[in-house]
């Protein structure tokens, strides 16, 4: 089964509402994904912006997510941190999720949610890492 990743927010090739983004409450929106393989012992999320003017804009980079979960809630955000797992610094320089903003005049952007399972049951890195995860 392959790893599959939706929010019941967001329409498949959707707009974003706005309260996900800097022009609302700037808040996660709510995940759900499955598929996770028997041999995954951790989850690693990254949300970003490939349309970026400076390239890809990393928006929120999530790991040690235990592997027996099957979502996330709506509501973290920079100023309201997650819960049973960690964080990375985003490149808006803060550590938790920061919603999409795109330059008025830079035109449509897409955003990715990836999902990966991995075979490590912690990255064991501190949490204010950067994205890069160096």
């Amino acid at each position: 089964m392959p790893l599959v990743i939706t929010s019941p927010a967001i329409p498949p090739g959707g707009e974003i509402p706005a309260q996900y983004t800097c022009d609302g409450a700037d808040i996660s929106p709510p995940l759900t994904w499955s598929g996770v393989s028997d041999g995954a012992k951790s989850l690693v999320l990254i949300v970003d912006d490939p349309d970026a003017p400076s390239g890809a804009f990393y928006h929120w980079a999530i790991f040690d997510i235990p592997a027996g979960s099957r979502g996330l809630d709506a509501g973290y955000s920079a100023t309201r941190p997650a819960t049973g797992f960690r964080e990375a610094r985003n490149d808006f320089r803060k550590v938790g999720y920061a919603g999409p903003c795109p330059p008025r005049s830079h035109g449509i952007h897409h955003y990715h949610i990836r999902l990966f399972a991995i075979s490590r049951p912690t990255l064991d890195l501190r949490a204010a890492r950067s994205r890069s995860m160096s």
